[in-house]
């Protein structure tokens, strides 16, 4: 018997099905190793940044499985993902089951014949490859780990910073301080509505943009008062050739614009598709089709649309970085109309066989117009109306959405007679540059060679839970924390979140990656400069204020000034006398009542004798007070965030409580919390111990996992609270 490892449960069901008797095929749901939590013990810096990997708590107990049938096995073959994460998983395997000289297999697509096909061809580990993804993950490590903790004290305790974080957020605040210093500027647009002898209608553009209202009132009123005749058609015919097959970026660009989704989203549901092998492998940035792919692209497009359509082509890939033997996102069968099992994965199938049958077919043409009008016997700006007429469909018979929303005009001769419908105009003022989308700051993150496809939804993903963008609709809007925390790191730390290093640290990893770099050299030469710049910060003075409030707003205690400071729920306003004063009033203005001290000594920190020591620090004795949060006033002690005690109503604690004993810490019980994301369930131990689970424990434990099973829905009542845990999703199970 052969054991075959893959890491997704769906992935290891489809296989096993091609694969039959001989084979037995596993998941590992992800990495089974990684970085210790604490980063002291997390990488050997003076041993040469050698990592220290744990097995994760989570997969103790399927490393034990695959233990187990690893033994039984007469052969071990790694099958995950064909990428750096991959082969980085297929590595820690190994060294996890103690392997010795596993065979690696990789494929890009989930099909029976790609599968046997590279069982033909086993090989071993690429560690180029697996010290290219190491070094990825001691870098972001030690920068994101030392960073964060100098932000924390500078700025505010819980923050973060990351190497490719910090300088997405970077840009998206550039444009942002671009927007608040734009000043606009007043014009009129003035379109008039001409019909033809046939009596067809188009609506003509004023070629220039009055300044004053007065100057367009004055070309209107002309308008108004002459006949019309055509003064100039300009039309030519030109090719419109398709675009390449999907990357991982430009097929997120794409499902944002076209179908509203996030990069998350796209890449959730992509990897679905790919699971059950309706599409070939969806992290990648190749757009070179294989020899076989494009033979049967064309057979589909003659067969689909006619002889007429079909011409292969070659695309140059972008990143010089490009793994060729990788392909562009496909359709695994693209003579397979439609795939999926729900309406997101038909959609976004939809979109990417029709991008990947365009890409082989002949250029569509069109015939561009541009129709030029004026008056009779006066003076006054050109009117233009532009449009198209389609000749030739080409590749748009495959991906007719791509057309856009061209107007179509009708036949037309120099000095046709035109006459007035309807001519007005309209005030505007010229508009500062858009937000970004998350399509646009993906497209820019590629330019500027910030990440790589595999990040970008993570990327915003992380921006968005650390609350340093909000989404507003597909825009991507800086929160004042966001602001405040790019303000300091660009202030401090520029040339470590600059493009330039960020894409020249990604060139680097990519040289790892082919042999041509030395992973040892590489870290020092990063580590050594950065240590000695965070050291020199050491003393810079901690950000207290953002900035004066608007005069109207006084401090609602003493009448004095105000400033904006940050606090864990975002930007208030704060008495420039604080501590001496403690007025305090939201963003909108309103008034925030003052901590009310309940002249009691706080139980864990508020003993003179016996000081809690945080830290290497003493606390000072700590009072209660009744303090202001998102859900209400509540009791803390004044040293809160050093001390975290919070006094709860009785009422309250007896209806949070579950009767559950937490597995993890065996001490503690499992109560009702409410978080940022909604009510979920933790030990009532925290901090010290950070069990926590989505929804209500129902007090047994999952016979796969140990963990708690917690409530589920009305088809599945129960399910694992771990959500590696196969028992997590039983309705997929078998």
């Amino acid at each position: 018997m052969k054991l075959v490892i893959v890491e997704s449960p769906a992935k290891a069901k489809t296989i096993e099905k091609y694969l039959g008797e001989g084979f037995t095929v596993r998941a590992s749901v992800g990495h089974v190793r990684d970085l210790p939590k604490s980063n002291k013990d997390a990488v050997d810096v003076a041993g040469g940044f050698i990592p220290n990997y744990q097995i994760v708590k989570e997969k103790q107990l399927v490393i034990a499985d695959l233990t187990r049938e690893a033994k039984k096995s007469t052969e071990v073959i790694l099958a995950t993902d064909p990428d750096r994460e991959g082969e980085a998983i297929a590595w820690h395997l190994a060294q996890a089951l103690h392997l010795h000289d596993p065979k690696r297999i990789v494929f890009h697509e989930i099909t029976e014949k790609a599968v046997r096909e590279a069982l033909a061809h086993p090989r071993l580990i690429d560690q180029d490859l697996r010290k290219a993804q190491e070094a990825r993950r001691v870098l972001d490590r030690l920068f994101g780990y030392d960073l964060s903790g100098l932000v924390w004290k500078k700025v505010r305790y819980g923050l973060s910073a990351g190497r490719v974080q910090s300088p997405a957020l970077r840009i998206i605040m550039e444009r942002e301080r671009e927007i608040r210093a734009f000043i606009p500027e007043k014009y009129w647009i003035i379109e008039a509505t001409l019909k033809t002898k046939k009596n067809e209608s188009m609506v003509f553009t004023c070629t220039e943009e009055p300044k004053s209202a007065e100057e367009a009132d004055a070309i209107v009123k002309t308008a108004e008062t002459h006949d019309w005749h055509v003064l100039d058609v300009d039309a030519a015919a030109q090719a419109r050739s398709p675009k390449a097959p999907f990357t991982t970026s430009t097929l997120q660009q794409a499902a944002s614009t076209r179908l509203g989704f996030s990069p998350s989203r796209t890449m959730g549901v992509a990897q679905k598709l790919y699971e059950s092998g309706y599409i070939t492998y969806m992290r990648t940035d190749s757009t070179t089709l294989s020899k076989d792919a494009q033979t049967a692209l064309l057979e589909v497009i003659k067969d689909e649309f006619g002889a007429k359509y079909p011409e292969a082509r070659a695309y140059k890939t972008k990143s010089k970085n490009a793994q060729e033997a990788h392909e562009p996102v496909r359709p695994t069968n693209s003579a397979k109309r439609t795939a999926g099992n729900n309406e997101d994965q038909k959609k976004l199938y939809d979109l990417i066989r029709a991008r990947t049958l365009a890409s082989q077919m002949t250029d569509a043409s069109v015939m561009r117009t541009k129709i030029t009008a004026n008056v009779n016997g006066a003076t006054i700006p050109n009117f233009t109306v532009n449009g198209s007429r389609v000749i030739f469909d080409g590749w748009l018979k495959a991906d007719p959405d791509a057309r856009g929303e061209d107007v179509e005009l009708p036949a037309i001769a120099i000095k046709d007679p035109l006459s007035l419908v309807e001519v007005h105009s309209e005030g505007k003022e010229t508009q500062p540059p858009g937000r970004y989308s998350e399509a646009g700051l993906v497209k820019e993150l590629e330019k500027r060679g910030i990440g790589r496809p595999s990040t970008y939804a993570s990327i915003i993903r992380t921006l968005d839970e650390r609350g340093y963008v909000e989404k507003q609709g597909r825009t991507l809007l800086p929160t004042p924390t966001g602001d405040v925390v790019s303000t300091f790191i660009e202030n401090n730390f520029g040339d470590y979140i600059s493009d330039t290093f960020t894409a020249d640290m990604e060139d680097q990893l990519d040289e790892i990656a082919t042999g041509n770099r030395d992973y040892a050299k590489t870290l020092k030469e990063f580590y050594t400069p950065f240590t000695k710049s965070l050291k020199s910060k050491a003393d810079i003075p901690k950000l207290t204020g953002m900035g004066d409030v608007p005069e109207e707003f006084k401090c609602p205690i003493c009448g004095g000034d105000m400033e904006y400071k940050l606090s864990k729920t975002g930007r208030f306003m704060s008495c420039k006398k604080f501590p001496d004063c403690v007025g305090a009033r939201r963003e909108d203005g309103s008034e925030i009542e003052p901590p009310k001290d309940l002249g009691e000594m706080c139980p864990e920190c508020g003993d003179a004798e016996h000081p809690k020591v945080v830290g290497k620090k003493k606390l000072t004795p700590g009072k209660l007070i009744v303090r202001d949060g998102r859900f209400g006033s509540f009791i803390a002690c004044s040293n809160y965030p050093k001390c975290k005690y919070v006094r709860k109503d009785p009422a309250e604690e007896a209806k949070s409580k579950t009767g559950v004993t937490c597995p993890t810490c065996g001490k503690g019980e499992m109560v009702e919390r409410r978080g940022r994301f909604g009510i979920f369930y933790s030990c009532s131990n925290y901090p010290t111990c950070k069990n926590a689970i989505k929804a209500k424990p129902t007090g047994k434990i999952c016979t796969m996992c140990g963990s708690l099973m917690m409530e589920g829905t009305k088809t599945i009542p129960e399910r694992c609270s771990n959500k590696t845990c196969l028992m997590h999703n039983p309705h997929k199970m078998k």
